[in-house]
C-alpha cells in the first residue's frame, strides 16, 4: 500500500497547487488548463512506472476518482433544477408563448441538419484515410464486448421510432425530474415549458397572482444559479482527476495498432468544428470570439466525456458570455444532449458503416448507399435518447438498418475513451452552436454581452 499512498499524496499536492491559484486569483479558464496540464502529466507518470493495468495504478485511479466522478455528479445533480427554473423563468419573462414552437424548431432543426452534415463528413474521412474492418486485431476482451453488443441489439429490435418520440412526454414529471428515464431531461423541458405557459396564462387573468409567481420564479432561479456558481467553481479539480484517469489508464499499443482510425476520427471532429464556425460566421457570429469564450466548456465536454453533466456550464456560458437567450440556451443544451449529437451520432456511425461496407460487398462510394446511411443517421439520431443514448447505441441502430454486423463497434473499445473524448466536445459545441444561432435568429442575443470580454471565469466569481 506504500506506493498508492504516495500517489495519493502527490495528488493532494496537485489539489493544493489548484487551490493556491484561485487564492491568487486566477481565472477560471486559467485554472481549468493548468489542472489539465498536470492531470496529463501525473497520469502519464503513472503509467511510465507502474505500466498499464497495474494493481498499484488502479488503487490509486480508485481514490482519484472520487474527486473526479463525485464533482461529475454534483453537476449532475442541478441539471434538472436548473432546466425546471431557467425554461419557466424564460417563458414568464418573454410573456410570449408563440415564439416557443419558433424556438424549439430552430434548435432541433440546426442540430439535425449538422448531424446530417456530420455523416457525410464520416463518409469523406473513412474512404480518404482507408479505413476498413478487415485486419483488425479481436481479443477476449474485444470478442466479449460484441457479444454484448448483439445482446443489447436483441433488446432494441422491438423499439420503434414511434416509441422513442413518445418517451419524450413526461408521464410522470416527478420520476422524471430525479432522472429516471433516459429522455428524463427533455420531458423536464416540455414539463417546464409546460407550467411557464400556464403561469404567463394566468398573469393574463389574474394579474396579482401572475405577479407573486413571476417572483417566485425570480427567486428560485437566484438560488439554483448560485448554486450552479458553486458547483462550477470546482471544475479545475475536477479535471484533473478525470484527465489522470484518462491518461493513466489508456493502453498505448491499442492506440498505436488502430492509430488510423484516431486519427480519421479526429480529423473528421476538426472538419464538423470548422462547419460549426461558418456557420457561425456566416450569421454574423464573430467565431474566433465565439470559440474563445467557450473553450473552458469544451475542455469540460472532453475530459469529462458527458453531455448531460455539461449541461450546467453549457446553459451558463450561453446566458451570462455568449449573450444568448435564456430559452435558447436551456432548450438547446437539453436537447442537444440527448438527440443530434453530431459526433456520437453523426460522425461515429457513419465511420463503422463505411469501414464495414466493403466486407459485405457494398461499394461505400455508392451514391444510393451515402444517401441511405445519412438518412438513417440522421433519423436515427433523434431517437437515441430513446434507448439510453450515446454513440454505441447509435452505431448498434444504424448497422443494424444497413442489415450490417455490430461487431467491429466491440472490436474498437480499446479506443473507444480516446476518440469518445473529442465526439463528446463536438456534441456540446453542436448545442450551443445551435442555440447561438436560433438566439441570433430571434434577436434574442445581448450584442454588448457577446462583444465584452466577459466569459465564464467571471461569473464563477460571483459565487
Amino acid at each position: 500500500m506504500f506506493y498508492p499512498i504516495m500517489n495519493l499524496a502527490i495528488f493532494a499536492v496537485l489539489l493544493a497547487l489548484l487551490v493556491g491559484q484561485h487564492r491568487a486569483q486566477k481565472s477560471l479558464s486559467v485554472r481549468v488548463f493548468t489542472g489539465l496540464g498536470l492531470g496529463v502529466l501525473f497520469g502519464a507518470t503513472l503509467q511510465l512506472l507502474y505500466g498499464v493495468g497495474s494493481t498499484t495504478v488502479a488503487s490509486t485511479l480508485e481514490y482519484v476518482n472520487i474527486v473526479g466522478s463525485g464533482y461529475v455528479s454534483l453537476l449532475k445533480m442541478i441539471i434538472m433544477p436548473l432546466i425546471l427554473v431557467s425554461i419557466i423563468g424564460a417563458i414568464v419573462k418573454v410573456k410570449d408563448t408563440s415564439s416557443l414552437g419558433k424556438m424549439s424548431g430552430s434548435v432541433i432543426g440546426i442540430l439535425l441538419a449538422t448531424t446530417a452534415v456530420s455523416a457525410l463528413i464520416g463518409v469523406f474521412v473513412s474512404n480518404l484515410f482507408g479505413l476498413s474492418a478487415d485486419g483488425i486485431v479481436q481479443g477476449a476482451r474485444e470478442m466479449a464486448r460484441a457479444e454484448d453488443l448483439q445482446v443489447r441489439l436483441d433488446g432494441l429490435e422491438n423499439v420503434s421510432f414511434a416509441d422513442m418520440i413518445r418517451s419524450f412526454f413526461p408521464g410522470n414529471p416527478f420520476a422524471d425530474l430525479a432522472g429516471s428515464r433516459p429522455t428524463s431531461t427533455i420531458a423536464v423541458v416540455i414539463f417546464a415549458s409546460f407550467i411557464g405557459i400556464a403561469g404567463v396564462t394566468v398573469a393574463r387573468t389574474q394579474p396579482e397572482m401572475g405577479a407573486s409567481f413571476e417572483r417566485f420564479v425570480d427567486v428560485s432561479q437566484s438560488i439554483v444559479r448560485t448554486l450552479v456558481r458553486m458547483v462550477l467553481s470546482l471544475t479545475p479539480y475536477g479535471i484533473l482527476a478525470l484527465m489522470t484517469k484518462v491518461v493513466a489508464g489508456s493502453n498505448v499499443s491499442d492506440i498505436l495498432t488502430l492509430l488510423n482510425f484516431v486519427v480519421a476520427s479526429y480529423v473528421g471532429l476538426a472538419l464538423i468544428l470548422v462547419l460549426h464556425l461558418v456557420l457561425l460566421a456566416v450569421n454574423g457570429i464573430s467565431p474566433l470570439r465565439y470559440l474563445k469564450k467557450v473553450s473552458p466548456v469544451l475542455l469540460f465536454a472532453f475530459t469529462s466525456r458527458s453531455s448531460a453533466g455539461t449541461i450546467p456550464l453549457n446553459i451558463e456560458t450561453q446566458t451570462k458570455s455568449l449573450g444568448n437567450g435564456d430559452g435558447e440556451a436551456n432548450f438547446s443544451a437539453s436537447f442537444g444532449a440527448t438527440m443530434g449529437q453530431n459526433g456520437c451520432a453523426g460522425l461515429y456511425p457513419a465511420m463503422l458503416a463505411v469501414m464495414i461496407a466493403p466486407t459485405i460487398g457494398i461499394n461505400p462510394l455508392d451514391p444510393s448507399f451515402i444517401i441511405s446511411l445519412v438518412a438513417i443517421v440522421t433519423i436515427s439520431s433523434f431517437g437515441i435518447a430513446g434507448i439510453g443514448g450515446g454513440a454505441t447505441f447509435a452505431a448498434l441502430i444504424v448497422l443494424s438498418a444497413l442489415d450490417m454486423p455490430v461487431a467491429l463497434a466491440g472490436l474498437l473499445i480499446s479506443i473507444e475513451p480516446l476518440i469518445d473524448m473529442g465526439r463528446t466536445a463536438i456534441n456540446v459545441n453542436g448545442s450551443m452552436t445551435s442555440g447561438t444561432i436560433t438566439s441570433k435568429w430571434l434577436g434574442h442575443t445581448d450584442s454588448e454581452l457577446f462583444d465584452s470580454d466577459r466569459d465564464i471565469s467571471e461569473t464563477v466569481k460571483q459565487s
